[in-house]
């Protein structure tokens, strides 16, 4: 779907305050309420919109260690590798997962209590899915940029 200014208009309003009324977003994007709704609809018809959410304070929520892991698979074969992502993709820890280039086969955003949870995560789970070679992390000394939605 082609954006144009108007549905960009409305995103940036939508990522910031999900919320607020149609008729407050369509004063703010300079449209009419009718308009705006239908707009806002073929938006998420199209998939440009995938749903709608909170977002939670990790730390606030208990949340308060967070790491960048690393991980390295050994085995790269079409059901190990279907195994580590239907797994990964279940556990509440694992707050985000991206398949990358480089070193390592996998980033993942992972949230936990304390370290001493993040250290159970890795061995009753990470350590014991049998695609897995290595796990490196970096813990997250303090975020500098999140959840800054899309550029539209």
């Amino acid at each position: 779907m082609q954006l144009d200014p108007k549905d960009s208009a409305l995103l940036r309003q939508l990522q910031s305050d999900s919320r607020m009324s149609n008729a407050d977003l369509a004063d703010l994007v300079g449209m009419s309420p009718s308009a705006c709704w239908r707009r806002v609809r073929a938006l998420e018809e199209a998939g440009v919109i995938e749903r709608y959410g909170a977002i939670v304070n990790a730390r606030a929520a208990g949340l308060g260690f967070q790491a960048i892991v690393h991980v390295q698979l050994a085995r790269h074969s079409e059901a190990e590798l279907e195994a580590f992502i239907r797994a990964v993709a279940v556990r509440a820890e694992v707050v985000e997962c991206y398949a990358t280039t480089g070193q390592s086969d996998y980033q993942m955003r992972v949230l936990c209590p304390d370290i001493d949870a993040y250290n159970a995560f890795l061995e009753t789970f990470l350590f014991r899915l049998p695609a897995v070679a290595s796990a490196q992390t970096n813990v997250v000394l303090r975020e500098i940029k999140a959840n800054a939605g899309v550029a539209v």
